[in-house]
């Protein structure tokens, strides 16, 4: 395992879309564009979560997962697989990190490279911080019934972002709008997948390919201490915490997330 400290300054995404470090170019390998890479968004995201990320993959083929109103991890995976191709680099987003760990469970020799953002491996604990998780997702959910998904949007994304992120009205409105695209159905069959999620800790130690580990520093949802967690079981692992940067990484600091997985997929 190796450890980066990645900053949001000094790394930028040019006009030609090819990312640059400290004004270099990050290494463009042909590898890249023939191999796809599969993206599987979080809880009540879509391709937007990913957008910058797939601008700077220019030539290679990607497909976003939609994971539609499947209501458990493993009926997510086994619905990646139907789609995707016989070999593929894996992203995995919050929930979509979790969908990814299940991949590796059923399939593991398709993965070429892996790629946990912001994500866990956990079952539901037991006991009262279980009932409490269990009670803070139904209250949104209710939100989204009786209110709307907007709404619940609003509430939800409170904290899930930087505080300094709070105030940028336009980023914020990205979010909502985003999470507003879907319905309360979906809300419902999602919030059922993850109170319902597999134990992965005996996963992660069979992982064998590239695997990049990335997590916002300031992410209070899921901590850099789950993820440096998760890295130390993972022997071919790249740990990455992201300064100035909450749950939604991807969108956040999407310089610096994309910098580390072309850096990934260079490996």
């Amino acid at each position: 395992m190796t450890c980066v400290v990645a900053e949001a300054t000094g790394i930028a995404v040019g006009r030609s879309r090819k990312p640059v470090v400290n004004g270099l170019p990050v290494r463009h390998d042909p590898f890249m564009e023939s191999v796809p890479s599969v993206f599987v968004p979080g809880l009540m995201c879509d391709s937007d979560v990913w957008s910058a990320q797939i601008d700077a993959l220019h030539g290679a083929e990607t497909i976003v997962v939609n994971h539609a109103h499947l209501d458990s991890l493993p009926a997510m995976a086994t619905a990646l697989l139907d789609r995707a191709p016989p070999s593929f680099a894996l992203i995995g987003h919050s929930m979509g990190g979790r969908v990814a760990l299940e991949v590796m469970r059923i399939a593991p020799r398709c993965v070429s490279h892996l790629a946990l953002l912001d994500t866990g491996f956990e079952p539901i604990a037991n006991g009262d911080p279980g009932e409490q998780e269990k009670t803070k997702r139904h209250a949104l959910l209710e939100i989204a019934r009786r209110e709307g998904m907007k709404a619940m949007a609003r509430e939800w994304a409170h904290g899930m972002v930087h505080p300094d992120r709070l105030a940028d009205a336009t980023f914020m409105q990205r979010i909502h709008e985003m999470i507003a695209r879907k319905t309360p159905e979906h809300f419902e069959a999602q919030i059922r997948a993850l109170l319902q999620r597999p134990d992965a800790s005996d996963v992660l130690p069979t992982i064998r390919c590239p695997t990049l580990v990335l997590c916002g520093r300031q992410d209070t949802w899921s901590p850099l201490s789950r993820h440096e967690d998760i890295a130390r079981r993972i022997s071919s692992s790249e740990l990455v915490g992201v300064d100035r940067c909450g749950h939604m990484s991807p969108m956040e600091q999407p310089e610096v997330v994309t910098a580390a997985l072309l850096r990934l997929l260079n490996r």
